[in-house]
């Protein structure tokens, strides 16, 4: 079975999934999109009150920000995949329960394992903490870490930004030193630089352009 149609039968499961009492509120479930074959892969929390009512992940405000912080260093949204922990929206946009996690994790280990990505940014503490718990997403979040075989960033969720008085919080890939392999975060208008030194295996090393996601910088060496 292809990565596409793996990523169809769990979106066709949580459609109809009734596995929590999330289901009982929403009104469409949320179970994620974007390309089949996309090295990089978006966890968010849950869905919100705009993702609820079109049953696509990050198509409100947040979203909005997260593609312009894509279209700042040439990509698009449909080049990357984008999914939640949780598939339904939390009521009030509360944090999801340890429960409801529980009951979506099969659908997003699933789709993790159908696209098989690169690098898989987690965007906020909820989704952080799937991969790395009882960190603080204050402490780790830019800084790239190896994780049962992939390469993890951990990032503030795009509604931290735009809850900042600082203004826009925009981020942009460029080329570091060319003398060493970097993986770094870049936010302007807000001081917040973290550079991180991490090796990219010789057989990834012809996908650093993919790697070019959402503040990444991937610099190869000579």
């Amino acid at each position: 079975m292809s990565s596409e149609e793996m990523l169809k039968e769990i979106a066709a499961e949580v459609s109809i999934c009734s596995r929590c009492d999330l289901c009982k509120g929403r009104t469409k479930a949320v179970p994620g999109e974007g390309s089949p074959h996309a090295k990089i892969l978006f966890i968010g929390e849950g869905p919100g009150f705009h993702e609820d009512r079109q049953g696509r992940p990050f198509v409100g405000p947040s979203g909005q920000f997260l593609e312009e912080l894509l279209k700042s260093i040439g990509l698009k949204r449909s080049d990357v995949f984008i999914t939640n922990v949780v598939k339904c929206r939390p009521p009030e946009n509360r944090d999801p329960l340890p429960v409801e996690i529980n009951a979506c994790d099969d659908y997003l280990e699933r789709q993790i394992a159908a696209l098989k990505p690169l690098v898989i940014v987690t965007l906020g503490r909820v989704s952080m903490a799937k991969f790395f718990g009882g960190e603080k997403i204050s402490v780790i979040h830019g800084r790239p870490r190896k994780k049962d075989g992939y390469v993890c960033i951990p990032m503030f969720h795009p509604a931290a930004a735009l809850r900042t008085s600082i203004g826009e919080f925009l981020c942009s890939c460029r080329f570091l030193s060319p003398g060493s392999k970097k993986i770094a975060l870049t936010s302007t208008n807000t001081m917040l630089r973290h550079y991180c030194k991490f090796k990219i295996p010789r057989k990834q090393r012809g996908c650093t352009e993919a790697l070019l996601q959402y503040s990444l910088v991937a610099c190869e060496g000579s």
